[in-house]
């Protein structure tokens, strides 16, 4: 009897191992275990400074604020605002107190007066990394100012993102409390979200014409019905009647910042999303190499990791060209404030081209292949996989007719692309 007991007990053991390795996010196993490594980004280089005394965050909230963006290289001109309660913070946010969020290529401030900072940097290998920051903390404690919250991931790593850490946002109808109707719907948004869908629970200023989108507006339920008036919040230009304004950076929430932000939140996941899977599926073959006592090699062998990195790349490539974008309305202005300062600093050709250029007219971007291929992350992938991203980039962008998928894309458009990624990429 007690043998059995036992072996009842090491066989529970057993199943609750193999669960618990089942139900972990990949991104927490070997070769990545994303929370028991130290990254390298933004951040870790901003705290060792902090630490040493070299950087020191002082004033009020709103200064210090102020002061991190600077120090990340991030303009006060892409603010956005939301209203939904879709922050760890929610106790604090609702129409009357919304939180801000600021961002660069490749690092995101969230703040909400009052409250705490969260900020997203990237690291090349990881991913996105979280952190908070309490600004009493960080005039007091320069040492223990920024904390890298994985709490962050009950929602960015897995619950709304597959299988990897990520950012992202939703659109959703909320009350007058910014509470969320989610019997109503929620979706994360990105380039390829119809235009009728996108902001809900935002903030927008900026002029789209007689289209129609779900920001400035507030919803309510009458007999399990949604009631809401989307032409309240449509072409709205000042939001000094919906919130203080003051407390904040800027008095905009641009809709070209946000339409950047979903291309970008995308394009990073995605990219995010390649390099999990191929590392991963490298770190497969060597060990299953070293099992058969084969010569270990980076180069792909088996077929099973060969589908994955084709894959990848196919998945990179719609992505970085735009592939499947929804339509923009006619008449769409934003901040030129934003504008300006998101093409500050752009890779341009000689004749001036740029990825950064925006078009506006139907579409986000002139020359619709993403900025995000020059990013660390992206320059930080695999090289088997690259390889086939700059491969399929070619047929693309030089053929004489491309393949249907990428008809949208004319001739002169794709010789540019081609053109500026000749002259402006590493690679």
């Amino acid at each position: 009897m007690h043998m059995r007991i036992v072996s009842i007990i090491l066989l529970a053991l057993a199943i609750g191992l193999r669960a618990s390795a089942r139900d972990s996010e990949t991104y927490e196993l070997p070769p990545f275990s994303y929370s028991a490594t130290q990254p390298r980004d933004a951040i870790s280089r901003l705290q060792a400074r902090m630490a040493s005394g070299d950087l020191k965050l002082a004033g009020a909230d709103r200064d210090i604020v102020r002061a991190l963006m600077r120090e990340l290289g991030i303009p006060v001109e892409s603010q956005v605002v939301v209203f939904s309660k879709t922050s760890f913070q929610r106790q604090i946010i609702n129409p009357d107190h919304p939180r801000a969020i600021y961002f660069s290529d490749d690092c995101y401030v969230g703040w909400v007066p009052g409250g705490l900072v969260e900020i997203t940097s990237w690291d090349p290998l990881l991913g996105p990394i979280f952190y908070s920051l309490d600004p009493a903390v960080a005039r007091t404690n320069a040492a223990r100012a920024f904390v890298r919250d994985n709490d962050c991931l009950r929602c960015h790593g897995g619950a709304f993102v597959r299988g990897i850490p990520g950012v992202f946002v939703r659109s959703l109808f909320t009350d007058a409390n910014g509470e969320p109707l989610l019997r109503h719907g929620s979706e994360v948004v990105d380039f390829r979200t119809p235009f009728t869908n996108r902001w809900g629970g935002w903030y927008v200023t900026g002029k789209h014409g007689g289209a129609l989108h779900r920001g400035n507006v507030i919803a309510r339920e009458k007999n399990d019905e949604l009631v809401v008036d989307l032409k309240r919040g449509a072409n709205v230009q000042d939001l000094a009647g919906h919130f203080e304004t003051t407390r904040y950076l800027t008095n905009t929430s641009d809709i070209v910042a946000l339409l950047v932000l979903e291309h970008q939140t995308a394009m990073q996941n995605t990219i995010t999303r390649a390099a999990l899977n191929c590392r991963r599926m490298l770190d497969y073959q060597r060990n299953l190499q070293r099992e058969l006592k084969e010569t270990v090699t980076e180069e792909i062998k088996y077929d099973s990791v060969r589908s994955v990195f084709d894959s990848s790349a196919k998945e990179l490539v719609d992505d970085l060209l735009f592939q499947g974008e929804a339509e923009l309305p006619v008449g769409l202005h934003g901040s030129p404030g934003f504008q300006s300062a998101f093409a500050d600093g752009a890779r341009r050709t000689k004749e001036g081209s740029s990825l950064k250029e925006l078009s506006l007219a139907g579409h986000l971007f002139k020359n619709r292949c993403s900025y995000q291929i020059y990013s660390a992350a992206f320059l930080a992938l695999p090289a088997q996989l690259k390889h086939r991203v700059y491969e399929r980039l070619a047929r693309i962008l030089t053929a004489e007719t491309p393949e249907p998928r990428f008809a949208y894309l004319p001739a002169d458009e794709r010789r540019r692309i081609a053109a500026i990624l000749r002259e402006t990429h590493s690679e």
